[in-house]
């Protein structure tokens, strides 16, 4: 069997583990064991960046569990260039790598690293951010729609109370990633029929490019100057935009007033969130799915089958899909959620805010 071929299985019966199985590799898979020496099997990880504190947690425990298993990890980060992050995959197939697993910066330019990887027998799975438009082997991510129903229903839960309808602001992601969209989803899932009744009114809306704060405080910006202390809320995607968003509001001196939502479980947004700037951030276990990235990488540049339970439709085809849980961190919860999992130090997150 060729290594470029693969199978998904839809359902197996008699099997305790519903879902997808993806097979791509074959009995000649060419990836020595880890027993062989970890120097024989060479996984590739090309990372949009590692500005941001939340990815070089996704990388150190990707490198750290590929070790367990015997396998060498060779890391790149594109700094948020598609024309660099795709010669990073090339880059890394000439190293020799057995999989390439790709955190993309545009989930549509980079088809064309799968492209190239296919081209060299090579497997690629996307993390947590889809690639689009591709023949691609698999993806492991969160429950990102669940990430903006949560988002969105925090608003509505804190603010049940308040007269209606819920006046709220809007802030997106990068048109770029894949993942915005579907945050955008979820958050339209609750807030759509809210919008519907009566119950909220959307005052402003835009998308952060590249996610980066200083476009999240334009578009807060450009929102205050429209409506000033009308908003009760905001729905920032993530807590990058969050952060930008809060620092337009204090500027005005309107922060503590609104709701503001988020997403990463940055240690800044948790420092803002004890402090009261901040009033909530979705979780992101990334130990858990950085560890089972490294497994099913390791798993399939040794040619052996993965159990995928869902899938996401790229433009091209059905991806097998792995998902993983996120959770709600308020300041009630802080200590039982990122603090009790070790995701960040108590005296961290309580010394500095303080």
């Amino acid at each position: 069997m060729s290594t470029k071929s693969f199978l998904v299985v839809a359902s197996l019966a008699l099997s305790v583990l519903l879902g997808l199985v993806l097979r791509r590799g074959g009995e000649q898979g060419g990836a020595a064991t880890p027993e062989a020496g970890s120097n024989q099997l060479v996984i590739g990880l090309s990372m949009d960046t590692l500005k941001e504190a939340r990815w070089a947690k996704d990388r150190d425990a990707f490198v750290a569990r590929a070790k367990e298993l015997g396998a060498e990890v060779k890391v790149l980060s594109a700094n948020s260039d598609d024309n660099r992050q795709v010669a990073d995959v090339t880059t890394l197939l000439t190293a020799g790598v057995k999989a390439v697993v790709i955190v993309p910066h545009d989930g549509k330019a980079m088809a064309k690293g799968v492209e190239l990887a296919h081209a060299a027998d090579v497997p690629v799975v996307a993390y947590d951010r889809l690639i689009m438009d591709s023949d691609l082997d698999l993806y492991v991510t969160f429950d990102n729609r669940k990430v903006g129903e949560l988002q969105a229903q925090y608003v509505l839960d804190t603010l049940k109370d308040a007269p209606k309808p819920i006046k709220i602001v809007r802030v997106y992601g990068s048109k770029t990633d894949a993942n915005a969209f579907s945050f955008k989803q979820g958050q339209d899932d609750v807030l759509l029929p809210a919008i519907a009744a009566g119950q909220v009114e959307v005052l402003h809306e835009d998308w952060a490019d590249d996610w980066k704060p200083e476009n999240a405080k334009r578009i807060m910006n450009a929102a205050i100057t429209k409506h000033g202390g009308a908003i009760q809320a905001v729905v920032a995607s993530n807590d990058g935009t969050a952060g930008g968003a809060i620092q337009a509001m204090k500027e005005v001196g309107t922060m503590g007033q609104v709701i503001v939502t988020g997403q990463d479980a940055e240690l800044v947004a948790v420092q803002r969130i004890v402090g009261g700037e901040q009033s909530m951030t979705i979780y992101k276990p990334v130990q858990n799915l950085a560890r089972r990235a490294a497994e099913v990488a390791v798993a399939l540049a040794k040619g052996k089958p993965v159990v995928a339970q869902g899938e996401s439709d790229n433009g091209k085809i059905k991806v097998p899909s792995i998902f993983h849980d996120v959770i709600t961190v308020t300041k009630a919860n802080v200590d039982s959620t990122v603090i009790a999992d070790g995701f960040h130090l108590r005296e961290e997150v309580y010394g500095k805010a303080q």
